[in-house]
């Protein structure tokens, strides 16, 4: 896997000649940033040919923020942001879509309640995405808790030597094997 974040700055010569390389290389599961538009553009650039050949991880969250009163989701700007990632790749679909950060089963509730549910199977059924996921950075229990929260493709998790025992941990990643949830280890 490549993850993306602040590759922008690289440029898109250097950009583009480092994604190849790394295809070439063997790695084939690219991991886009929402903010980082401009990453979209050179991966393109880089690897349009082989896209058949790639994995596409793209989150979303941006999109949505926090406020006095819990989450706040504008289902028209994620809606429009899917839009703007699937022109600016120049692909009909991503591979996996991840809500990024997605903190408790309270925050899942409230997005369900904005409508979250219905988009997720509109564009799972047109193909647009392939895989719905979350990104994760509590602690154990709410992670066992939001994996039962609803029928996850994949989660993402931090998990390392130094992190086993905290965060979702080994705990959490073991509990989703038992669950059959694929997990993606960052950091």
């Amino acid at each position: 896997g490549f993850g993306t974040a602040y590759f922008y700055e690289v440029g898109m010569k250097e950009g583009t000649r480092i994604l190849r390389r790394a295809f070439e290389s063997g790695i084939n599961y690219f991991d886009l940033a929402t903010s980082d538009i401009a990453t979209f553009v050179i991966l393109r650039e880089a690897l349009h040919d082989v896209r058949k050949d790639i994995l596409l991880q793209v989150h979303f969250g941006a999109d949505y923020s926090r406020d006095a009163y819990g989450w706040t989701l504008d289902l028209e700007k994620v809606k429009r942001s899917v839009d703007v990632q699937l022109r600016k790749l120049q692909t009909d679909y991503i591979d996996y879509y991840l809500m990024h950060m997605l903190t408790d089963v309270d925050t899942w509730q409230r997005l369900i309640d904005l409508g979250i549910l219905t988009w997720i199977e509109e564009k799972k059924v047109s193909g647009a995405i392939r895989q719905i996921g979350f990104s994760y950075h509590g602690n154990s229990d709410m992670f066992c808790r939001l994996i039962d929260a609803y029928d996850w493709d994949f989660c993402q998790i931090q998990y390392n030597y130094l992190d086993e025992h905290s965060q979702a941990g080994r705990r959490g990643l073991n509990y989703a094997a038992e669950k059959g949830i694929p997990v993606i280890i960052m950091e």
